[in-house]
């Protein structure tokens, strides 16, 4: 509780003659009671959300004089100092409860601004609004108004079915439908606080809403006025309820706020799925079937999308050429460059794939002709699957991984510097034949940079990984390489957002 003064004698509609913008220095005036003031100072309320709330002295008004003390045998009456419904104490619950809710929706925001993927911070607007207007369940279906999606529906207390169940509902029979289809643009907010007494309910609106239990709805639009509707919020009830007045006042405020999160937590999703469409376009849509191996990719691209890339191609004489890359930078013009280096690889690949230093001798020089500022590591092997043997050369990649009953280990590559880097490029290639059932393991820096160790450390994980794959999936290079990620990169670290983009390829030879 604030401390005020109980020397204030000011009754409440002194506070509504302020919200009215009334003189509220005469308000408090006209409680003032005849004598000599004495000298008082303003009360200092704490800060709330980051708000320095301390209430200025009044420009034109005294503080009343502290009244004589009642008779001990006089019971306090209405009005006076002490008494349970003085006027002192009713505005200084007011002042309270204000302060609670600038807390409370400070601490929200704060909240949601934490958020920085879209489908977290419409789980959080969900939470936060049913805890503002006092509900347990709902759901936010997200549809923005200029149809570039993403179309999503996501709910709070309620599984994947129970939105299914929802969804059967007719569409202008429900409080989001409503909502989206207006075409007036109002931003009313759809309220049926008994909704299975309601005439003219749709019967399967009716029949969803005693399945799953729900008896009155809150719906409140969310939209900007850049960026139009987004979507509708709903809260659901169990019992017949609505909010009171105060309660759709802050959620108004929250969903207000929440909406120009979501606007831009939106752009950036969309940016996102564009550069990683892109970068899955410019891949290999699928893994060519050769005699004698076997193949799996695995791929993931960072937030802006990056350069790393894989390739396998049929190679004339049953011969298989693999290859992973990385180009350096990230965006638009990295994934670019990559799909460009990509190209020339298979190009170089089909003339003189069996003489893998020629084929990146060749595509260091396009590189330095057609993009001088621009540098990458690449790896090309030639495979004859029938012979189990493989003739490898790497520009600055780190060297492919081995996994086999009886051994695991790294293919011992020569050293030599990334592509661009030199006037003129040129290393000496291995070659290796791996044992029946053994599988090679090509990867890109981005699975080590991501543990965030130094290198030493992140190879010794990979080993590590790779080692303790179990024996029932050694024969499945598509299992292989998902125990090696998730293993190198614990707790979700494989799909997280980050900067270095992941790229893994398997060939187990039989």
């Amino acid at each position: 509780m604030l401390d005020i003064p109980s020397s204030v004698r000011v009754d409440v509609e002194a506070l509504l003659a302020a919200q009215n913008h009334m003189g509220v220095c005469d308000a408090l005036e006209q409680y003032a009671p005849v004598g000599k003031p004495d000298a008082m100072t303003a009360p200092h309320l704490p800060k709330v959300a980051g708000i320095d709330s301390t209430v200025p002295p009044p420009a034109h008004t005294v503080a009343p004089a502290s009244p004589a003390p009642a008779p001990p045998s006089s019971p306090a009456t209405p009005g006076t100092p002490g008494a349970p419904g003085a006027p002192g104490a009713l505005i200084q619950d007011r002042l309270a409860g204000w302060v609670s809710d600038l807390t409370t929706l400070h601490e929200l925001t704060e909240r949601l601004a934490r958020t920085a993927v879209l489908d977290e911070a419409l789980h959080e607007v969900l939470r936060a609004g049913a805890a503002l207007v006092g509900a347990r369940r709902g759901l936010v279906v997200l549809e923005p108004a200029d149809g570039l999606g993403p179309d999503t529906t996501v709910g709070l207390g309620l599984a994947r079915a129970d939105l299914g169940h929802i969804e059967t509902v007719p569409r202008g029979a429900t409080s989001y439908g409503r909502i989206l289809d207006r075409a007036d643009g109002t931003d009313e907010p759809e309220v049926h606080a008994d909704l299975l007494s309601e005439n003219g309910l749709d019967p399967r609106h009716r029949e969803v809403a005693t399945r799953l239990g729900y008896a009155a709805s809150f719906a409140l639009p969310l939209a900007t006025e850049a960026a139009g509707r987004l979507g509708a919020a709903v809260w659901l009830y169990d019992e017949p309820a609505e909010p009171v007045e105060r309660q759709r006042h802050l959620v108004g405020l929250y969903t207000s706020y929440a909406t120009e999160h979501l606007a831009r937590l939106l752009e950036l999703e969309r940016a996102r799925t564009k550069s990683r469409t892109l970068a899955e376009e410019l891949l290999p849509p699928r893994l060519p079937r050769v005699g004698g191996v076997q193949l799996a990719a695995r791929h993931r691209t960072g937030p802006r999308g990056g350069g790393d890339w894989y390739d396998a191609l049929p190679l004339p004489e049953g011969a298989l050429g693999l290859a992973v890359g990385s180009v350096t930078g990230s965006g638009a013009s990295a994934v670019a460059a990559m799909g460009r280096l990509r190209a020339s690889l298979r190009a170089y690949a089909v003339m003189e794939g069996e003489d893998p230093v020629a084929v990146l001798s060749d595509l260091e020089l396009l590189l330095r002709l057609t993009e001088p500022a621009r540098s990458a590591t690449a790896l090309f092997a030639y495979c004859e699957p029938a012979l189990r043997k493989i003739v490898m050369a790497g520009a600055g990649h780190s060297p492919p991984l081995v996994i086999g009953e009886r051994r695991t280990e790294f293919v011992e590559t020569s050293l030599s510097a990334p592509l661009g880097m030199l006037a003129c490029w040129e290393a000496p290639s291995v070659e290796f034949s791996p044992e029946p059932g053994e599988t090679v393991l090509l990867y890109t820096d981005g699975l080590l940079h991501r543990t965030g160790d130094p290198m030493d450390r992140a190879f010794a994980r990979l080993h590590a990984a790779a080692a303790g794959v179990p024996r029932t999936i050694r024969d499945d290079p598509g299992a292989i390489a998902d125990h090696v990620l998730h293993t190198v990169l614990p707790d979700g670290l494989d799909a997280a957002d980050s900067d270095e983009d992941v790229v893994l390829l398997a060939a187990r030879f039989e």
